[in-house]
């Protein structure tokens, strides 16, 4: 067990100035001529923090990434949109131009990283979502100011420790998406944390293969089927039993209309699995409804497409209606939470991404080891 993480409760913070790391990373979209934010969820998520150190005297100041890119001043990548629905959400709270466009943050440049600080009395990480990842506006600050974590960081923090320390039985984690090697290391952790891990999308084609089952040209990894056929070799795992999907090369996503079809065990030559059938969804479903903690990441099979969302919005809805405490980390499955209006349906929804399953896989990440190791860890 990791040691806790610095707090800000005992700072005097009337008159003294807060820079706060955010993840206002939010898609926008073009409205009437300019870029506005269409998902405020992550600007929302933060107000209570703000809200409470403008009422304690503080003069706060915001920094986030926004986009890729890559070190160069991009004016599509601007924070312009988001720091206007900032402002009619939170006035009084400044908000930074984007930290990518200076090379130094990717490159976690010690430089750039104390020029954010230059001024402030006090530093507040508050995405979690970021802190995977060893940047400039993650790792330096620490070291230089009293620092600490925001409270949703220490949220994310605590929700998915008791999920690997002590969850309440039996626990089930359902892990999607389309990359069996993106998915593959939080496999592995789950298999030895969970009494059950379903696994669904395009990363359980390779999976099934290993059962010798056909596959057509569904996704598939030949160099993670090894340990693919280890993980299957217990009893953990959890996988389709029929598919959903069409013919290679017919359009889905935007502009698809092709009817969808519907397989067993075996997907014929010529035909790609790209969703979950029935016969999985009933079997996923029980196992759901017999759980106690559930962990979902990923969705199962391409539920952009309305034709090819069933097993995902299945899964969405025998989540919500479980009496388990559920947990909903990762962006498409947090997306397809709420696109179905379930966010209120489960008890947590993680704004973490890829550091909630770094998280899960690792037990720490950097940024919140920088927390702990720095200015403002207790001594």
């Amino acid at each position: 067990m990791t040691a806790p993480l610095p707090s800000y409760d005992r700072w005097e913070l009337a008159g003294k100035r807060v820079l706060v790391r955010v993840d206002f990373n939010t898609p926008v979209a073009e409205v009437d001529g300019r870029l506005e934010v269409t998902d405020d969820f992550r600007i929302r998520a933060t107000l209570p923090l703000f809200e409470e150190l403008l009422a304690k005297g503080a003069t706060v100041v915001a920094c986030t990434h926004f986009g890729r890119p890559k070190g160069q001043v991009v004016e599509k990548y601007s924070v312009a949109p988001v720091r206007r629905r900032l402002a009619e959400l939170c006035p009084g709270v400044e908000l930074l131009e984007n930290l990518r466009f200076n090379p130094g943050e990717e490159a976690n440049d010690p430089v750039f990283g104390a020029s954010l600080v230059e001024g402030f009395d006090y530093y507040i990480n508050e995405a979690f979502s970021a802190s995977h990842r060893a940047h400039a506006s993650i790792m330096i600050p620490p070291t230089l100011i009293p620092s600490a974590a925001g409270p949703n960081l220490q949220r994310e923090v605590a929700t998915l420790s008791s999920l690997l320390e002590d969850p309440a039985r039996p626990f089930v984690a359902i892990v999607g998406g389309a990359k069996v090697k993106d998915k593959l290391g939080i496999v592995k952790v789950l298999s030895q944390k969970a009494d059950q891990v379903i696994v669904g999308g395009g990363m359980a084609y390779t999976f099934e293969a290993t059962q010798g089952r056909t596959i057509g040209s569904s996704l598939f990894d030949a160099s993670y089927l090894e340990v693919c056929a280890e993980l299957m070799e217990g009893d953990k795992i959890v996988i389709p039993s029929d598919a959903r999907g069409l013919p290679v090369g017919a359009p889905f996503g935007a502009g698809g209309d092709e009817a969808v079809l519907e397989w067993g065990e075996d997907i014929p030559d010529g035909f790609q699995g790209l969703d979950i059938g029935p016969a999985t969804v009933a079997t996923f479903s029980q196992i759901i409804a017999d759980a106690a903690t559930i962990l979902w990441n990923g969705p199962m099979g391409v539920f952009e497409d309305p034709r090819l969302s069933y097993g995902t919005e299945a899964v969405a809805r025998a989540v919500a209606a479980s009496n388990a405490v559920s947990v909903i980390g990762g962006g498409d499955s947090v997306s397809a939470i709420q696109g179905y209006g379930l966010e209120d349906e489960v008890s947590f929804v993680s704004t973490g991404g890829g550091a909630s399953l770094e998280f899960v896989e690792l037990g720490d990440l950097p940024g919140l080891a920088a927390l702990r190791e720095g200015a403002g860890s207790p001594s």
